[in-house]
């Protein structure tokens, strides 16, 4: 067990006890071993060391959980009223934020990001989306239709779960984005199977935990971690499992949406990005600094949504460019869990030599660096990669492809029309932002861009109530909001003849 974390000051008790005692899969409120006794080890991203060692779910396991999944569904979860299911959702949203200090230190030792940011951000949005989906259970209305066909009947619509939902979810933001389908899922009337990445399942097994202290039902959630090519393709495959949530990569999204077209499983999907962050000629520069900052170094870059594209007129370019290398430069990187750190280590090795490939793929195509470009061994020994900003063109492999690391390549444009038809050039279309003073330029260039979501003088605004999903390969569906319960039942017309 990495004796860094172990032994740092930093550390509550509670945390150092779980970290002791985590490890098995949840299926059926019971903590269990993996049916063939495999492991896994998971890494301290900050010195690379070994943390925990996780049981390891294959198709076995998988079945397990669909089965308790599918009990549970048919039996105690269905009779429960909707006023019983909202009060657990709630009950389960106080215990989070009761232990909101375990769950940032939890994220923040198993991704390497900062705590600061878990504090502010990861933690308290996961409370929101429990609370918010909590007031919708006793919300679920269907309508009566004013039919003209001859004679006379009642015809009415009624939304009703799907079932066993199958949810997967990615490393760089595990409890928070678990929290965008457990919730709405559970709202709706369905139960869970969720399979976090065997990078990042932590914080999820603390949340089942705490699952079984708010009273739900054995079966209701069931945690399974392991990998995808194991756990994750024996739910998707699932013959009992209804409906499919994924967020990851858009490769793997493809996958999913290919398997689940045999059984014709309900999918949503968000998946990567490439998101242009458009300063207009008259934005306040501090702001665009700032906004800069957000949008590619905040959780590392390791966000589906980074603005990696920062397109500034060429104008003003070498005196912006020049403010955001400075910065750049003077970010604290360190131990996530240290509150002076504001930028931590990338979650793994593998994710650390993807991108400095990519920076090296830019410096070979002729990329001007900025600042970075590195490792950064001073931060500690673990997965660091310096801040790096590069002034480069749309052609270069690093303006095309999603690095998903604090990477951000810098592009002059002339003009808006120009600026927007090069910010659209890509496959991805999850968001974007506009930096201007001039609030009718800025949503009239909003309403131009190919984006689930656009922010004009901000980046990377959350909100329960707000949707999220993308254009184009950046998936399909959308969650948060009261857009994501249509994802989660099946509406259902019915006649009755009154004659």
């Amino acid at each position: 067990m990495s004796a860094q974390i172990m032994e740092s000051p930093w550390l509550s008790e509670a945390t150092r006890q779980f970290l002791q005692r985590s490890g098995k899969l949840l299926i059926a409120n019971k903590w269990t071993e993996a049916a063939n006794g495999g492991h896994f080890w998971v890494k301290d991203p900050t010195s690379g060391q070994d943390l925990v060692e996780v049981a390891r779910a294959t198709a076995v396991d998988v079945d397990r959980a669909v089965q308790a999944a599918g009990k549970a569904y048919e039996g105690r979860w269905s009779r429960l009223s909707p006023a019983e299911r909202a009060r657990l959702l709630w009950r389960l949203a106080d215990l989070i934020e009761e232990h909101a200090q375990e769950f940032s230190e939890l994220e923040s030792v198993n991704t390497g990001k900062p705590i600061t940011e878990t504090m502010l951000a990861d933690v308290p949005l996961t409370v929101e989306h429990f609370r918010y989906f909590a007031g919708w259970v006793t919300k679920l209305t269907g309508e009566t239709l004013p039919v003209s066909q001859p004679g006379h009947y009642l015809a009415y619509t009624r939304r009703e779960p799907l079932g066993v939902v199958g949810a997967i979810v990615p490393w760089n933001f595990p409890l928070m984005i678990a929290s965008w389908k457990i919730a709405p899922a559970l709202a709706c009337g369905n139960t869970v199977v969720i399979k976090p990445s065997e990078i990042t399942p932590l914080s999820l097994l603390r949340l089942g935990e705490l699952s079984i202290e708010a009273g739900f039902p054995p079966g209701v959630i069931n945690i399974v971690p392991g990998y995808g090519h194991d756990a994750g393709h024996a739910l998707v495959s699932h013959p009992d499992v209804a409906k499919i949530s994924f967020t990851g990569s858009t490769r793997v999204g493809r996958e999913i949406m290919v398997a689940a077209a045999d059984r014709f499983t309900r999918v949503t999907l968000e998946l990567g990005g490439k998101s242009p962050n458009i300063v207009l000629p008259d934005a306040n520069p501090d702001a665009v600094v700032a906004g800069a900052m957000m949008g590619i170094f905040f959780n590392q870059g390791e966000v589906c949504c980074a603005g990696s594209r920062l397109f500034l007129p060429r104008t003003q370019f070498d005196a912006i460019i020049d403010k955001v290398g400075r910065r750049a430069q003077s970010i604290q990187q360190g131990v996530g869990i240290d509150p002076a750190t504001e930028m931590g280590a990338l979650v793994s090795e593998t994710q650390m030599n993807r991108v400095m490939q990519y920076i090296e793929t830019g410096k070979s195509e002729g990329a001007s660096l900025v600042t970075g470009g590195d490792r950064n061994s001073e931060a500690g020994s673990g997965y660091f990669v310096q801040p790096t900003v590069f002034v480069g063109h749309d052609n270069m492999t690093i303006a095309r492809e999603e690095i998903f690391g604090p990477v951000l390549v810098a592009l002059p444009y002339e003009d808006l029309d120009e600026v927007v038809r090069r910010a659209n050039a890509t496959p991805y279309g999850l968001a974007a932002a506009v930096w201007t003073e001039d609030v009718r330029k800025g949503i009239k260039v909003a309403e131009k861009l190919k984006a689930g979501t656009v922010w004009i003088n901000g980046y990377n605004l959350l909100d329960a109530t707000s949707p999220w999903g993308g254009f184009k390969a950046s998936g399909l569906g959308r969650e948060m909001g009261s857009y994501a319960l249509q994802h989660y039942t099946e509406l259902k017309s019915t006649w009755v003849n009154l004659d």
